[in-house]
């Protein structure tokens, strides 16, 4: 077995016992690291890399739009802020532009580091409660 292969069986691994809220933080993590990548494709002028890194971005921000509950209003007013996240990428794939990227990066890394503290809580209040 050759280290890739090693590497996808340990991620494959990975996310099947991950928890549901370990999975949200791991496509927060996947995200920021396409809209990273993109960038920096942008940047060596690897317009065709920069589009695939964009568009799984993307592919992560409309899988949190389609599992938004939305009988919740909280739900709704999140459904807007990943539309225009999602819109910041395309805006960004189609003109090449950065500042977009950065807009979509810096949301989704204020959502991550959001979640992630809202986890320790979680785990804290748990470890309390037995």
């Amino acid at each position: 077995m050759n280290y890739a292969n090693t590497a996808n069986a340990y991620k494959t691994q990975q996310v099947m016992t991950a928890s549901p809220e370990e999975l949200t933080l791991m496509l927060y993590n996947g995200a920021l690291r396409f809209i990273t990548e993109s960038i920096q494709a942008l940047d060596q002028k690897n317009y065709e890399k920069s589009h695939k890194a964009n568009m799984r971005a993307q592919e992560i921000v409309r899988e949190f739009m389609a599992t938004l509950d939305m009988e919740f209003e909280l739900s709704q007013d999140w459904f807007k802020l990943y539309e225009y996240i999602e819109y910041c990428l395309i805006q960004g794939n189609l003109k090449k532009d950065k500042d977009k990227l950065d807009e979509a990066k810096n949301m989704i890394q204020e959502f991550r580091d959001t979640w992630f503290q809202a986890m320790k809580q979680a785990r804290t209040q748990k470890a309390v409660a037995k």
